[in-house]
């Protein structure tokens, strides 16, 4: 199991041009999908959201806001990947029912809340700051996404690349609710890639005994 997953890894990589003639199927997708629905986020606050589009027209349409990428048009299905911002104030009362998921005494709900909103109060002071947040935390959904798809042989590209507040008003988001974080396209590639580059595991890793 350790060689399949190294496998995946190695396979993985940023593909800059998908095979448009090669679709994901559904049982895939959902698959990759449950990848990033199952990820760790802070707190439990599933602070996010992951938008499948196929539509060629409106692929088309985000290209030009997204540096005009050739893979936001080629991919089979383009993932946005959002960050929540109301869901994760306390007075949205969003917080408390993802607490209250697990079965707890009323004192150590009322803790946890407690705890919560001391530790985030200058996190939770703006929704910049809260974009920061859970934004960043997207990028675990995001990882886990980007590794199921390449352990069943499908290709990927993170992109950061494209501006936030066109991509947002094409897709008419309600910026209050949910902020872009990144694209993720998802794909067959289209030409071979070349050997992975690392550094060397002794150079990224230390271990201190």
């Amino acid at each position: 199991m350790q060689n399949q997953f190294i496998q995946a890894m190695d396979f993985r990589h940023a593909c800059k041009i998908f095979d448009k003639n090669k679709k994901i199927s559904d049982e895939n997708m959902h698959f990759i999908l449950e990848c990033a629905r199952k990820s760790p986020s802070s707190f439990g606050m599933e602070a996010w959201k992951f938008l499948v589009i196929t539509n060629e027209a409106l692929k088309a349409k985000l290209r030009p806001a997204c540096w005009n990428q050739v893979q936001i048009t080629s991919c089979s299905h383009l993932v946005i990947v959002l960050a929540g911002i109301e869901s994760v104030k306390v007075e949205s009362g969003k917080v408390k029912k993802r607490f209250a998921r697990r079965e707890m005494p009323k004192e150590a709900l009322d803790m946890y809340m407690d705890l919560y909103a001391k530790h985030l109060a200058t996190t939770l002071s703006s929704n910049e700051n809260i974009y920061c947040w859970s934004a960043k935390q997207t990028y675990i959904a995001a990882a886990n996404m980007m590794t199921g798809a390449a352990f069943i042989g499908i290709d990927s590209c993170p992109i950061e690349g494209f501006e936030k507040e066109k991509v947002e008003e094409i897709l008419a988001l309600d910026t209050k609710k949910f902020q872009v974080a990144m694209l993720l396209p998802f794909g067959y590639r289209l030409n071979p890639q070349p050997e992975q580059i690392r550094l060397s595991f002794d150079e990224v890793v230390e271990f201190i005994l």
